[in-house]
């Protein structure tokens, strides 16, 4: 009797030592969807976490500091060689969609302008660009007038100029569309607008190589800054791609000084390329109402893409025109 119970004692205990590692795999299998649901709320909380740091001081480790005395202060600022801003999320500041003033040089003022005039009636909303936090609140009588600005993650920092009414405060952060002012005409103005700048580490780069104000969309999701006075935009189609390309190799040309009569041919494609617009496809167009839309051909819209008059066009897609 004694011995059968002792053999039967190491039979349970061998039986309970061969099934403790199947528990313990079906312990491990149980938690397994436990972990996983606590490291997707651990990682959302951590790009929340992220998301706030970057509203609470966008772009610290780009710019190097936070001040409110002037709207430009990074003339000793070493410009990286290159550098991907991100378009998206981007708010139009005014639903109006006329620009009545592009950058350039102005010869009637014999100035530079360095952002664009955008045509608003007095006391129409003007709306951040995009999150951020407001550097600057303030009154400038013979500039700006009543200005905005507003740092963004992105590396940006754009500028909202001549308004009649600030309606945010300095060192708030902001929402993509807030509101932020009320156009107007202050400051050194011959007329109620708005005037938009942006910037990146105080280089000044054309709004209409970013945006498509008569569209309120962006040109691309984003713009590759390769230095002062160039960039080229990234996330159009590749067929489009070209367009970037030409606008890109169109700047470099005119940084330079040519005297040969090789330049005059390289100065007429720069502006060729220049003049190239794009379109962005939307739910319902056909290549026959874009066409009519600027005012140009079917053939010549299938031309300037390489495309039929067959093809299928996609919501979102980038057609080139002049």
């Amino acid at each position: 009797m004694i011995l059968q119970l002792i053999q039967r004692t190491a039979a349970s205990i061998a039986l309970a030592v061969c099934m403790m590692p199947v528990m313990g795999q079906d312990l491990i299998a149980n938690q397994a969807p436990i972990d996983r649901k606590m490291r997707a709320i651990d990682s959302v909380e951590i790009q929340r976490l992220f998301q706030q740091e970057d509203i609470a001081a966008p772009c610290a480790d780009l710019y190097p500091s936070w001040d409110d005395s002037y709207i430009n202060m990074y003339g000793g600022v070493q410009l990286p060689s290159e550098y991907k801003i991100d378009l998206r999320g981007f708010y139009m500041p005014t639903s109006n969609r006329i620009v009545t003033s592009g950058y350039g040089y102005r010869p009637r003022f014999r100035r530079q302008h360095k952002g664009i005039d955008i045509n608003a009636y007095k006391g129409d909303t003007i709306r951040a660009a995009f999150d951020g936090k407001v550097r600057i609140v303030t009154f400038q009588r013979g500039g700006y007038g009543n200005v905005v600005v507003i740092r963004h993650p992105n590396g940006l920092e754009t500028v909202y100029g001549h308004l009649s009414k600030h309606l945010t405060k300095q060192d708030k952060s902001v929402k993509a569309g807030e509101p932020i002012g009320l156009a107007g005409s202050t400051g050194r103005s011959t007329g109620t607008h708005l005037h938009f700048e942006t910037r990146f580490l105080g280089e000044y780069i054309d709004p209409a190589k970013l945006f498509d104000f008569e569209h309120q969309d962006v040109k691309a999701d984003y713009y590759i800054f390769k230095g002062r006075g160039r960039g080229t935009l990234l996330g159009m189609h590749e067929s489009d791609q070209t367009v970037g390309d030409a606008l890109a190799q169109a700047e470099t040309e005119e940084e330079v000084t040519y005297n040969s009569s090789e330049t005059v041919a390289r100065r007429h494609n720069s502006r060729a390329a220049q003049n190239t617009r794009i379109h962005k496809v939307r739910k319902g167009e056909t290549l026959g109402s874009i066409a009519r839309k600027h005012h140009t051909t079917v053939a010549k819209l299938c031309r300037a893409n390489g495309i039929s008059k067959k093809t299928t066009l996609r919501i979102g897609q980038i057609l080139k025109y002049s």
